[in-house]
C-alpha cells in the first residue's frame, strides 16, 4: 500500500507491503530511514531547517528539520528500530527556479541536517540532494530500497 507523507508530515511503518512516498522535494528535504533487523521505516518531508522556539513549533515539528528529524526516529525507535541499524538516505535540499540568495533554504535543511546527524555520531548512506529538479521519493519498506524520481527518470539511493 502506498502511503503519501505530505509536506512537512512524517510517516513511519513496519508492514512490509508499505511504500512510504513524497512528492515535491524541491528545497524541502527528503529523509528515509530503515532498520532491516527490525524491518521497521521511516519517511520525513520537512520544509525548513530550524525551529525557532514559537507556537509553529509547537503545531507541527514535521515541518523542521531540528524537531522533525528526532521525532522521526523516536517513532522508529518505539518500534523497535536500533540505531545502530539505521540507514539513512536524503533527496531534496534543490535551490528552486535557480534563485540564489542568503535565504537559500535548500542548502540550509541540508546543513541542518548534516549537522543533527553529526551530533548524534550518525551518517547518511546515500543522498540526493541540491540542483534545480523537483523530486519524488519512494521508500520501499520490504527492503528499504530508494527510488528517486523527476522529469520522467527514476533512480535508486
Amino acid at each position: 500500500m502506498e502511503i503519501v507523507v505530505s509536506i512537512s508530515d512524517m510517516k513511519v511503518t513496519n508492514r512490509a507491503k508499505d511504500v512510504l512516498v513524497t512528492h515535491a522535494l524541491g528545497s524541502c528535504l527528503g529523509l528515509a530511514a530503515f532498520d532491516p533487523r527490525a524491518g521497521v521505516a521511516g519517511l520525513i518531508h520537512c520544509l525548513l531547517p530550524l525551529a525557532r522556539n514559537d507556537k509553529g513549533m509547537l503545531k507541527n515539528p514535521y515541518m523542521y528539520v531540528n524537531t522533525g528529524v528526532p521525532q522521526m526516529m523516536r517513532a522508529m525507535f518505539n518500534r523497535g528500530a536500533s540505531r545502530e541499524y539505521l540507514i539513512l538516505k536524503a533527496a531534496g535540499c534543490g535551490r528552486m527556479m535557480h534563485i540564489s540568495n542568503q535565504f537559500d533554504t535548500g542548502a540550509n535543511n541540508f546543513a541542518a541536517l548534516t549537522k543533527l546527524l553529526q551530533v548524534n555520531e550518525m551518517r547518511l548512506n546515500a543522498e540526493d540532494v541540491g540542483g534545480t529538479i523537483p523530486r519524488t521519493m519512494r521508500l520501499f519498506t520490504d527492503t528499504g530500497r530508494v527510488v528517486v524520481s523527476s522529469c520522467g527518470r527514476s533512480w535508486e539511493l
